[in-house]
């Protein structure tokens, strides 16, 4: 009998320590856990060029690629992802073509998939770091001008649908 007491006195004691050491750790390294490091496909939009018709322009067909996107993209893997696209080049090209021809612009887009260098971008709350990634890269006639970029998979290009968050963090941040 006393065995049993010292021994639910020592795992107390154990259990007791680990919470005491361990949650503050969890917590603290979670409090700042919004980086994602997982694998990307980036979303690049690029202007015609500079002009402020250009950049207007580029930001309806952002909408319009966002919307198809956001209502056809139904992976649930990087991979999956990249092979829906993949399968809807064409189809995102001409997305692009039908706005820019509606508002007067008959430059022509192209949409393909490339692997290019971005720069650190914060997307909400979710810090993506610089690097190689792989991107949906849709060039408005030239492709010269200011770029808009975020991300297709995961979806944070669409609103508050996607965002990294440590339950710890948020129960205790």
């Amino acid at each position: 009998m006393k065995t049993n007491k010292l021994y639910v006195k020592i795992l107390s004691f154990v259990l007791s320590f680990c919470m005491i050491i361990c949650l503050p750790i969890i917590i603290l390294s979670c409090k700042e856990n919004n980086t994602y490091s997982g694998e990307l496909l980036r979303l690049h939009i690029r202007a015609n060029s500079n002009s402020e018709p250009d950049q207007a322009v580029k930001l309806k067909v952002r909408d319009s690629i966002n919307q198809y996107l956001a209502e056809n993209i139904t992976a649930t893997s990087f991979a999956a992802a990249y092979a829906e696209i993949g399968l809807r080049l064409k189809k995102i090209s001409d997305i692009a073509d039908n706005v820019l021809q509606a508002n007067g612009f008959y430059y022509g887009a192209k949409a393909e998939l490339a692997n290019e260098y971005f720069p650190t971008r914060v997307y909400g709350n979710v810090e993506v770091k610089e690097g190689f990634y792989d991107a949906l890269i849709v060039k408005l006639g030239e492709g010269k001008g200011d770029n808009w970029w975020c991300v297709v998979y995961p979806p944070l290009c669409y609103g508050d649908k996607f965002e990294y968050k440590s339950i710890f963090a948020e129960l205790f941040g």
